[in-house]
């Protein structure tokens, strides 16, 4: 099994024309480490709650999607003149095999950092080739 991450919401003119920094800040940054039996994968969410954060996994993708809000902020206490800590939503694909279940995965957050360990699965074995025999 090899865990592939997938890019959401890439959009080149984003990079080209927009700034780099803010373009930046929407990916989570993320390390991918390899143990002998599992994977682990350490996903940095500052400013975000345990509560903000969803874990999924459909079609063999691990998804994490992180939510957050702060247009509140902006009618309490005044108007931004620049903003570069992003709100909004942001999520993060990884390819971890159709095998794995939602309860294989176990997942911690502290101090911003959202913790993930993945369990190494061995594909279902093919078994050998079978052949039905023609009659005459």
């Amino acid at each position: 099994m090899m865990m592939l991450p997938r890019r959401n919401e890439f959009n080149l003119l984003d990079d080209i024309f927009g700034d780099f920094n803010y373009a930046e800040n929407k990916v989570m940054k993320t390390d991918i480490k390899e143990h002998k039996d599992k994977y682990s994968i350490m996903i940095d969410l500052p400013g975000y709650n345990k509560d903000d954060i969803k874990i999924s996994i459909e079609d063999g993708y691990l998804t994490v999607s992180a939510t957050i809000n702060k247009n509140e902020e902006e009618k309490e206490h005044g108007k931004f003149v620049r903003r570069e800590r992003y709100f909004g939503e942001c999520s993060r694909s990884f390819y971890v095999g159709v095998d794995l279940e939602v309860d294989d995965i176990k997942a911690s957050f502290k101090n911003g950092t959202l913790n993930l360990e993945i369990p190494k699965k061995e594909p279902k074995q093919v078994t050998d080739k079978k052949y039905v025999q023609i009659e005459d």
